[in-house]
C-alpha cells in the first residue's frame, strides 16, 4: 500500500464538494492557462512525451495548478505520490524518497512527487528534497500561491522549471460552471436547475478568477435553494450573491456604470480635485465595491500621475492598499479617503512613466543597445576582455559624479518637469551636467 492515498481515489468519493468532483482529467479538458498549456507549448510538450522534469506551479488559488498536477499523474507512467507541506512534515517526506529509491531498484520506475503548498516548507525542509530532486528520483511537482523566487529554495529552483498561472477570465469561469451544471455524472446536470440572467456573471466575476470559489457557491445555491411552483430550482442572481456572499455593484442601470465610476474616480484625482475624487469614492464604497480594488487604482494613479513630483503618494497609497487588505471595511474607508485626498492634491507629473514607455517603445522596436565595455562586467574572465575597462567610480568624484557614456545613444527619456519635488530634481541634473 502507498504511503499516501492515491488523488484519484480521493476524487471519486462520494459528496466531495463539485470542484473537486470537477476537474478535468485530461489536457483537451483543461480550461485556461493556454499561454503555457496552449499548442506546442513547452508545458504541454512535457507533459504528453512523459518527459517530465521538476517544475514549480506558482499563480492564485482555484486557477488549475493541483488539477493539472493531477492531470500528469493519468498521463504518465512512473507512480504519482502526493503530500502537503502544510500537513506533512520532514518525516513524510523522507519516507517517500526511501519508497522512490526502493521502488527504482526493483521495478525500475521512477517517482513523481507532487508538493502542494511547498511554499510552508522550510528551508531545512527544501533541503531535505533537493540531493533526490537533482538525481531525478522523485521528479518534483511544487504548487504555490507565493512567489516561488521568494518562498522557495534558490537551489531547487535552478533544478526546476517555473511556470506561472493566471488568474481565469470570467469567461473561463463561466465555462467551467456551465460545464458543471450540464454534467449529469459528476455535476448538477441531474437537478432541475433554472440559471437566470446574470447570475453566472456575477459568481465569476467576485470569485476574481478562483474557479473553486465560483464552484462552490454554484453548489451551495442550487442545493440550498428550493424549489418553485414549476418544481425547478431558480438560480437567480440574487441566488448567486447570497451564494457567494457578496452583493453585485450596483452604480446604475448597467454594467457601465462601474467603469464609468472608477474612470471619474481616477480623473478627478488626476485633475486636482479632492471633493469630485471622495465622492466617487463614496459611491463605489456604498455600493460595495471591494476597497482592495479601489485601493490598487489608488496606487496606480500614485505611480502614473503624481509620480515624482511627490514621492510619498506612491508610499501612502500603498500603504492603504495593505491596510485595506488586513482590515476590511468600513474601517478601511478612511485609510483610502485619506491616499484619495493625498494624490488628488498632490503636484502632479507623468515624465517618469511617459519615460519608460518611450525606452520599452524604442527596446520593443528593435533599438536594442550594446552595452559599453567599461559598463560591463570585469568579474570572472571579463577583465582579460577588457570589461570594465576604464570606468569611473562616481564616489570618487565631486558631487559624486563624473561625466561618462552611461548608454551608447543621446536619446532623452526622462524630461523633469517643475512641479514638487521634480522641480529639485531638474534642478540636480542641471547642476550635475554643468
Amino acid at each position: 500500500m502507498d504511503l499516501f492515498d492515491n488523488s484519484k481515489k480521493d476524487d471519486a468519493k462520494k459528496g466531495a464538494p463539485l470542484a473537486v468532483r470537477m476537474r478535468p482529467k485530461t489536457l483537451d479538458d483543461f480550461i485556461g492557462q493556454e499561454h503555457i498549456l496552449g499548442p506546442d507549448k513547452l508545458l504541454r510538450r512535457l507533459i504528453e512525451s512523459d518527459r517530465l522534469a521538476s517544475i514549480i506551479l506558482f499563480g492564485p488559488p482555484g486557477c488549475g495548478k493541483t488539477t493539472l498536477a493531477l492531470i500528469m499523474s493519468e498521463k504518465t507512467h512512473a507512480h504519482f505520490d502526493r503530500i502537503n507541506a502544510a500537513s506533512n512534515n520532514v518525516a513524510d517526506v523522507r519516507r517517500v524518497i526511501d519508497h522512490a529509491k526502493k521502488r527504482q531498484t526493483i521495478d525500475g520506475k521512477r517517482t513523481i512527487l507532487l508538493v502542494d503548498e511547498i511554499h510552508r516548507f522550510n528551508k531545512a525542509q527544501q533541503d531535505v528534497l533537493m540531493p533526490d530532486v537533482e538525481d531525478g528520483n522523485p521528479v518534483l511537482i511544487g504548487t504555490t500561491t507565493h512567489n516561488p523566487f521568494f518562498y522557495v529554495n534558490s537551489a531547487l529552483l535552478s533544478r526546476s522549471q517555473v511556470f506561472e498561472f493566471k488568474p481565469l477570465d470570467d469567461n473561463s469561469v463561466i465555462g467551467i460552471l456551465k460545464r458543471a451544471i450540464s454534467d449529469e455524472v459528476n455535476g448538477l446536470g441531474k437537478i432541475p436547475l433554472v440559471v437566470g440572467p446574470g447570475s453566472l456573471e456575477h459568481l465569476a466575476k467576485v470569485s476574481e478568477g478562483d474557479a473553486r470559489r465560483a464552484l462552490s457557491a454554484l453548489e451551495v445555491g442550487a442545493l440550498t435553494t428550493n424549489a418553485s411552483k414549476d418544481k425547478k430550482i431558480h438560480f437567480t442572481k440574487e441566488v448567486a450573491e447570497e451564494s457567494i456572499q457578496k452583493k453585485a455593484v450596483v452604480y446604475d442601470k448597467d454594467e457601465d456604470g462601474h467603469y464609468d465610476t472608477i474612470s471619474a474616480f481616477i480623473k478627478s484625482m488626476r485633475g486636482s480635485d479632492p471633493d469630485a475624487a471622495l465622492y466617487w469614492l463614496a459611491k463605489m464604497l456604498a455600493a460595495g465595491e471591494d476597497p482592495r480594488f479601489v485601493a490598487r487604482r489608488i496606487v496606480i494613479c500614485a505611480a502614473e500621475d503624481v509620480g515624482l513630483a511627490d514621492p510619498q503618494a506612491l508610499m501612502l497609497a500603498n500603504a492603504a492598499l495593505q491596510v485595506s487588505e488586513f482590515v476590511g471595511m468600513p474601517e478601511a474607508r478612511i485609510p483610502l479617503a485619506e491616499a484619495t485626498v493625498y494624490v488628488a492634491t498632490a503636484p502632479k507629473s507623468n515624465a517618469a512613466y511617459l519615460g519608460i514607455d518611450m525606452a520599452l517603445s524604442d527596446v520593443r522596436g528593435g533599438k536594442v543597445l550594446p552595452v559599453p565595455d567599461h559598463l560591463k562586467d570585469a568579474t570572472g574572465d571579463g577583465e582579460a576582455f577588457g570589461h570594465g575597462e576604464g570606468y569611473k567610480y562616481a564616489h570618487d568624484f565631486q558631487n559624486h559624479y563624473v561625466k561618462q557614456v552611461y548608454k551608447p545613444s543621446d536619446t532623452v527619456y526622462y524630461t523633469p518637469t517643475e512641479m514638487g519635488y521634480e522641480k529639485r530634481i531638474k534642478e540636480w541634473l542641471e547642476k550635475l551636467k554643468k
